[in-house]
């Protein structure tokens, strides 16, 4: 974890890796960004490319800041890759204004990423991050209702779905609800001690 910390490149799972985001890795998302598969359930895109760049340069300079100092990020950026160097998304973990101790997890990966365990894998170490580092009190997520792939991976980490907003998302197609899920610190210490016990029958 203190390797992580340090702003280096740490195993993920077999074959890939994660790390705190830097400036290098830009590019790479803006290109992810501009996939319409990607953005089908992402209310915040497509957007013009400028918009990217000032959304995740505070975010890689603030990054870059905690790094230098020796502290973690407020909410870290994390960029996962295969041992060759491609792209293949990106898990944040964000700290919520005012809510000392709640943080909101969100996930993005390429087309090429998918169905390869990439975003229920990291988004288990940030939770980590969040609660056993952090000492956070609550971790929260939404998705779109039809996004089936990003719920499964919030249920596979432990979140239980909080509630709905119907019809909250306008698609092209109508509407669509939003689905809120959440893990508290109890929930968190019962689902790991629960996995644990599952690994060792």
């Amino acid at each position: 974890m203190n390797t992580f910390k340090r702003g280096q490149t740490i195993p993920l799972m077999d074959g890939y890796t994660i790390a705190l985001i830097q400036r290098s890795d830009l590019n790479d998302i803006i290109e992810m960004l501009g996939d319409p598969k990607v953005t089908e359930y992402l209310y915040f895109a497509p957007a013009p490319e400028d918009v990217y760049r000032d959304y995740f340069g505070p975010i890689i300079e603030g990054t870059a800041e905690a790094i230098g100092h020796g502290e973690w990020p407020e909410s870290p950026t994390a960029i996962i890759r295969d041992h060759e160097g491609r792209f293949m998304g990106m898990v944040g973990l964000h700290a919520v204004m005012f809510l000392s101790g709640n943080y909101e997890l969100g996930y993005q990966f390429a087309q090429h990423a998918w169905g390869k365990g990439l975003a229920s894998s990291s988004s288990a170490f940030l939770l980590s991050i969040a609660f056993d580092v952090f000492g956070a009190h609550k971790v929260a997520a939404d998705c779109y209702r039809s996004n089936e792939g990003s719920y499964k991976t919030l249920v596979k980490v432990g979140l239980v779905e909080e509630g709905c907003q119907t019809a909250y998302y306008k698609t092209q197609s109508g509407f669509d609800d939003r689905l809120h899920y959440g893990i508290t610190k109890t929930q968190y210490s019962a689902f790991s001690l629960t996995n644990s016990y599952k690994k060792t029958r």
